[in-house]
């Protein structure tokens, strides 16, 4: 792990000594040793990675010592060593955020030991989700995040971007498979919030009797089946951002109780009384008109003006043509990258399909495509047969329906059985997929054979 520096905090020489005896067996310590509070205070600069502390010192109290140290190094763990036993300074130390409270006895250095060991360990996995946190956040650059380089995509790079900049509440609206939750995460990765959690919920997923305890969390006992309390996704989510997908989808009970919560800042549990204040920015999504919702009256007029905030909408692919073939690229290389497969390109008469199409499933549904013609091109070069359309009817039909990737999955098996007169071994092998998924697709009905 490297050398982890050590403040001992001790006014009595002796006791000092033996502290620093102790910590120094392990050779990862570097201990730096001080007699006073002030003295520590003047080599805060150095970025210490634990702090021991006495009580009482010559020139300042523990408490006040500590505050110092939280006002200019707040992540360090501090540890409190006295003298005496006083319960009331105990509980206030360690409430206001000291690591551990230690009394001076024949056990203390051992405790002090295994309390080290412990907040190095909280400290390395803090510094990793940290790491992983920053790798998200290159991820999610806006240019890396979404694809393209056409005319009104720069538009929306440059909504989030503003968006990023502020904690004020986003609407993102688009077609299914434009990409929403993308850019969700790339407007969270990129703000002041990235560092704190990023929590989806996909209001269309969850029963309308269980999104309330999904959202807002539940006590033990509230309900049969509540064997323990359950934190909700907005306690959950707390100084980072909440992205509630397809938001539309909610019925006017639920939008009530969301408002309130959006209104007070706080939130209750169901079954409970405690009301927890909340630090949590909304990004909202959904592929309908939230407006027209509002005024057919299945969306809340007073909850549409507080979740708006600042409205992206998505382009469908189809008025990104520009980028078709770049994304087509990007999926491509991607593809054969992950699979360990040669290198492939697009033929023309590939290109000329692939222009010509509507994407009702926009680029989720060009990627399953392009996935779909790595795994069926033989040679070095995909060709106008390795782009298929999801859909056993044809393009025109297929385009007026909305399908999940799943369907669109059982719709190419499908497609395949009835060019290959439901032969499954040959099937699975022209979609290099294993036969028990096409019979198990078979058995649960996901798929009929025609004879």
């Amino acid at each position: 792990m490297g050398s982890y520096k050590i403040f001992i905090v001790e006014d009595d020489p002796w006791y000092g000594e033996i502290l620093e005896y102790h910590l120094s067996l392990n050779p990862d310590y570097t201990i730096t040793r001080f007699t006073e509070g002030k003295a520590c205070l003047d080599r805060l600069y150095e970025n210490p990675d634990f702090i021991t502390l006495d009580y009482t010192l010559p020139d300042m109290n523990g408490d006040k010592l500590y505050e110092k140290i939280k006002q200019s190094l707040p992540s360090v763990p501090v540890v409190v060593i006295s003298g005496q036993e006083d319960i009331g300074v105990a509980v206030q130390l360690l409430k206001s955020g000291v690591h551990d409270y230690l009394l001076k006895d024949e056990n203390t250095k051992d405790l002090l030991w295994n309390s080290i060991v412990k907040a190095r360990e909280t400290q390395s996995l803090r510094k990793e989700v940290e790491s992983l946190r920053e790798e998200l956040g290159q991820k999610y650059e806006f240019e890396n995040s979404i694809k393209g380089q056409s005319a009104v995509l720069k538009k929306t790079f440059a909504l989030m971007e503003k968006a990023a900049k502020t904690n004020i509440n986003v609407s993102v609206t688009g077609e299914t498979g434009t990409g929403k939750e993308l850019v969700a995460k790339a407007i969270h990765y990129n703000g002041d919030r990235r560092k704190k959690p990023f929590v989806a919920v996909n209001m269309a997923a969850i029963p309308a009797e269980l999104l309330e305890s999904e959202l807002f969390g539940h006590e033990k006992g509230a309900f049969t089946g509540a064997m323990a309390r359950k934190i909700g996704k907005f306690e959950e989510a707390s100084g980072g951002t909440i992205f509630l997908d397809e938001i539309a989808e909610m019925d006017l009970s639920m939008q009530t109780k969301l408002l309130r919560v959006l209104q007070e800042r706080e939130v209750v549990r169901v079954g409970g009384n405690e009301r927890v204040k909340l630090d949590v920015r909304v990004i909202v999504a959904t592929h309908k008109n939230l407006a027209d919702e509002v005024n057919k009256g299945t969306f809340r007029e007073d909850l549409f003006y507080r979740v708006v905030g600042l409205p992206i909408e998505l382009p469908p692919l189809r008025e990104r043509a520009g980028d078709i073939l770049l994304l087509s690229k990007f999926f491509i290389e991607e593809f054969t990258s992950a699979n360990k497969m040669k290198a492939v390109s697009l033929s023309k008469a590939a290109k000329d399909k692939l222009m010509a199409y509507n994407y009702p499933g926009n680029v989720r549904e060009l990627k399953a495509m392009i996935d779909l013609a790595c795994v069926l091109c033989d040679g070095v070069e995909i060709g106008e047969d390795d782009i298929t359309f999801p859909s056993t009817k044809g393009p025109t039909e297929f385009n007026a329906i909305e399908k999940t990737l799943r369907e669109y999955e059982c719709d190419i098996v499908k497609f395949y059985l009835k060019k290959y007169n439901n032969d499954v071994l040959e099937v699975a092998r022209k979609l290099d997929v294993g036969k028990s998924t096409i019979y198990k697709m078979i058995k649960n009905k996901e798929i009929i054979l025609e004879s």
